[in-house]
């Protein structure tokens, strides 16, 4: 299972990777383009906008893939173990934004984008 969770891995940071990737070639050649006098700045910030989003979308369609082929490896019981470890890191998530929400804190967010994190790492950890 470890060698499923590496993968998973993988796959992950290389979308992250592409995504990255994808936005500074396209920085750079907006920046070509404008240099040249092709596209105004504001038509090359645009295209700059519009192709970051595409390059995100592709990024989560890998993720979800990733994700999908992880959960078909796993066995009934595996697959109950995540859906209830996913649901508590939720529940923790929601909590901590409602408080954030009720007092107006920027450290509950902090802790909201915390424990998000802390579920992108769960979710790359082996089922036992």
């Amino acid at each position: 299972m470890a060698h499923l969770s590496d993968g998973f891995k993988d796959i992950f940071l290389a979308g992250i990777g592409a995504m990255a990737i994808t936005g500074e070639k396209t920085k750079e050649l907006v920046d070509q383009l404008i240099a040249k006098g092709e596209i105004t700045v504001d038509q090359g910030r645009q295209i700059n906008v519009e192709l970051k989003h595409k390059a995100e979308e592709a990024v989560a369609a890998v993720r979800y893939d990733a994700l999908e082929t992880r959960m078909a490896a796993m066995t009934p019981e595996e697959r109950a173990e995540f859906v209830a470890k996913a649901a508590e890191i939720a529940a923790r998530a929601d909590a901590r934004a409602q408080t954030g929400a009720e007092v107006g804190d920027a450290s509950a967010v902090e802790a909201s984008d915390a424990s998000v994190e802390d579920a992108q790492a769960d979710s790359t950890k082996p089922c036992a």
